[in-house]
């Protein structure tokens, strides 16, 4: 493995993505989230997307250089147009007129639409959390979920994210999770990797259940707790592209195809101000307490190290640092 700062892979990557034809204001809020993906040891979030970023920046799949524009249909409901741009920039955008609509009301909503993949949605309910509210955040994805018993993929691993601020700037708990059993960058990985999988994760073209990472990717991945993770699914289904104005999951082309249509994605996310409750606070230090009475015990998310320097999956560097030195 190799170790390197944040701050090397945030200019790093900023370099890579501004070679392939990225705007300034995007490619450093890209970089950003892919430096922060790295520290936190999400590594299926950080380098491991920077190649599909830069082909797509260059065949036209994401678009670099465009401005978002925020709007707000009403007054607790924030707008953004990421128009077919990267993520980052758009929630970068919409997120202080959010924030300022949580305070006033108690609770705003933030609706990215037309967006490219945001990959960590936890990175983004983190900053919610560190701004003093409680982020919920929803997105959708490429089709690999089949309902239960089904063949046909219908939906993404749908990732939710949940982000709890502790009142000092920091994090009493978060948790960001597919509501697949497993995400799909795992089986990518572990094909890559030439490993077998659990089985359990995945069920083949025919509806099994397979250990094989290549039949897995060619069939469909399991809804965590069956049909009940296959109803989170449908939630942030209609969250995030019934109240984005984004394309459903099953119109959505592979996320690191190099060529094709945008992504056209949709985030969706809840602010919450908890000092509406006199209690929120208490509760919070309540809970805490009880789960951590067990040796080992925490809340997710609690007592999470961010690290720098970065200990980095070598091939992955040494592919960043040639596409940052590669001029198109």
């Amino acid at each position: 493995m190799t170790s390197v700062t944040q701050s090397e892979i945030e200019s790093t990557v900023q370099t890579a993505l501004l070679r392939h034809g990225a705007g300034k204001f995007s490619a450093a809020e890209v970089a950003r989230a892919v430096a922060r993906a790295e520290a936190t040891g999400n590594r299926i979030c950080g380098l491991y997307y920077l190649e599909s970023y830069c082909l797509q920046l260059r065949s036209g799949r994401v678009r670099g250089n465009v401005r978002p524009v925020v709007s707000k249909p009403r007054p607790a409901a924030i707008y953004v147009d990421a128009k077919m741009g990267f993520s980052q920039p758009a929630f970068a955008q919409g997120l202080a007129p959010a924030l300022d609509a949580a305070r006033e009301y108690g609770l705003a909503s933030l609706a990215i639409g037309h967006a490219h993949t945001c990959t960590s949605l936890g990175y983004f309910t983190e900053q919610i959390a560190q701004a003093g509210l409680i982020g919920i955040g929803f997105t959708n994805a490429s089709p690999i979920v089949a309902p239960p018993g089904g063949k046909a993929r219908v939906i993404g691993t749908n990732p939710i994210a949940f982000s709890v601020p502790d009142g000092e700037g920091g994090l009493a708990m978060q948790f960001d999770q597919s509501t697949t059993t497993v995400a799909l960058g795992k089986i990518t990985m572990a094909k890559a990797a030439g490993e077998r999988i659990p089985k359990g994760w995945a069920l083949d073209v025919h509806g099994q259940p397979t250990e094989d990472p290549e039949a897995a990717l060619g069939g469909t991945l399991v809804s965590m707790g069956g049909y009940k993770g296959w109803g989170f699914g449908l939630m942030a289904e209609l969250l995030a592209a019934g109240m984005t104005g984004g394309v459903l999951s099953h119109d959505v082309k592979p996320l690191k195809a190099s060529e094709g249509p945008p992504h056209d994605l949709g985030q969706y996310y809840l602010l919450i101000d908890p000092s509406a409750s006199d209690d929120f606070s208490n509760r919070v230090i309540m809970l805490s307490s009880l789960v951590g009475a067990d040796e080992g015990g925490r809340l997710p998310g609690q007592n999470r190290e961010i690290a720098d320097p970065v200990t980095v999956d070598p091939t992955a560097w040494v592919q960043a640092l040639n596409l940052a030195a590669q001029d198109i």
